[in-house]
């Protein structure tokens, strides 16, 4: 009788019946593709902010670099005299390239952001500012202070520490949060199919248990499980990223008066990272759902 039974089942059960086992639409389906295309529009924009903010500061501290900045304050009948000590000290000072004054133009322009292109710098009491470009070797920044405070009492020397080390640090941790919201996106996505996986072995209970009855192995049922599902997130995935470079290329153009928050996006080769993330949406989803197979599969005994 068993054997009847099972010819019988075997004429009615398709010649890949594994395909047939996982629902082809209905809430797993739906829900599979979902999450796979918004976790990747997520991690696009993720990936456009710590790329986009760590370009910035590694821009900042490298202008910071081999630059630095002599200020001077002294009254006004003692300004030139001290301009002249200052940038004699400095001419012959080994490890510095050049040395100059900068024009109340340029001083006008870095006041502009602040307070606008009308600042009268005529008649405000701005120090003189004296930019420093080093010849690579570098210098001995304590002895040039010892000489300026010498020659120049109120010539103070800034060679940009306090700014270039904050902005190495803030490229680093830039780097570390973009990287650590990928693996949060993309753990919230294996958790999503997960579900959705077994959400799908609980409703096909039943046909599970008749394709066992007909010889088909674990291994076979899984598989199927999974090709569904990794196709399903590899599909929704690649939505996501299209989706997430259209958004990221309708962001606003790099504005000086905008700061970097109009210069958010991929340069270069920074293009090809949104399509990475649908393979490795297509490997969580492998992953998670074959996991969620065998161990669901194990409790259907």
């Amino acid at each position: 009788m068993k054997a009847v039974l099972a010819s019988v089942l075997a004429r009615l059960v398709p010649a890949e019946p594994a395909d047939a086992v996982v629902p082809p639409s209905g809430h797993t389906a739906w829900l599979t593709s979902f999450t796979a295309g918004a976790m990747t529009f997520l991690a696009v924009f993720a990936l456009a902010l710590s790329l986009a903010s760590g370009c910035l500061a590694d821009r900042w501290s490298a202008a910071l670099e081999r630059t630095a900045t002599v200020r001077l304050s002294a009254p006004e009948d003692q300004i030139e005299l001290q301009l002249t000590a200052v940038l004699g000290v400095l001419a012959t000072t080994p490890g510095i390239e050049s040395a100059r004054a900068l024009t109340d133009e340029e001083s006008r322009a870095l006041l502009e952001p602040w307070f606008g292109p009308d600042l009268p710098v005529e008649t405000v009491p701005l120090p003189r500012l004296i930019e420093v470009v080093e010849d690579g070797s570098g210098y001995d920044g304590t002895g040039l202070r010892q000489r300026l405070a010498a020659e120049a009492p109120g010539a103070v020397l800034d060679d940009h520490t306090r700014w270039r080390e904050p902005m190495a640090e803030a490229a680093a941790r830039l780097r570390l949060l973009g990287l650590l919201s990928i693996g949060l996106i993309g753990a919230a996505m294996a958790a999503m199919i997960t579900l959705a996986a077994n959400a799908s072995l609980a409703a096909t209970a039943q046909v599970i248990k008749v394709l066992r009855l007909v010889g088909a192995r674990d291994a076979y049922i899984a598989r199927a499980f999974v090709r569904r599902f990794t196709l399903r997130a590899l599909t929704g995935s690649a939505a996501g990223a299209i989706a997430g470079l259209v958004g990221v290329i309708l962001l606003p153009a790099a504005q000086p008066a905008g700061g970097f928050l109009t210069g958010l996006g991929f340069q270069g080769a920074g293009w090809l990272w949104p399509f990475v993330l649908p393979p490795l949406a297509a490997l969580v989803a492998f992953v998670a759902t074959r996991a969620a197979a065998l161990r669901t599969l194990r409790e259907l005994t």
